[in-house]
């Protein structure tokens, strides 16, 4: 015989296991994405290929290429020898306001 006690184990290890398994799933087809991504070099033909895209932007595009620091070059404190920079990185977001008195957007 099977106590409640059992049962109710049982079927929380099977829901936990299907969620895991669904939000692995979910990551494992963005990494496939980035991984068929085009790959372009930095250099100075890319604000071109940017501005020939399809409304200026590239989803998932892999840049390749020497990058410069700004003013220093970022160590990692937990692994020897990995180095990055920080990106200036501009976000422009446009949003619609309902406008109550003149009941339009």
């Amino acid at each position: 015989p099977i106590t409640p006690g059992e049962l109710l184990c049982l079927g929380s290890s099977l829901a936990f296991s299907g969620l895991f398994y669904y939000l692995y799933k979910k990551k494992a087809k963005v990494m496939a994405r980035i991984q068929e991504a085009p790959k372009l070099q930095v250099d100075d033909d890319l604000p071109g290929v940017v501005s020939a895209a399809d409304g200026r932007c590239l989803p998932y595009v892999a840049l390749e290429g020497i990058v410069l620091p700004a003013k220093a070059v970022l160590t990692s404190h937990y692994h020897e020898g990995l180095q990055g920079v920080i990106q200036k990185l501009l976000v422009k977001e446009h949003r619609l306001i309902w406008n109550s008195l003149a009941r339009s957007w």
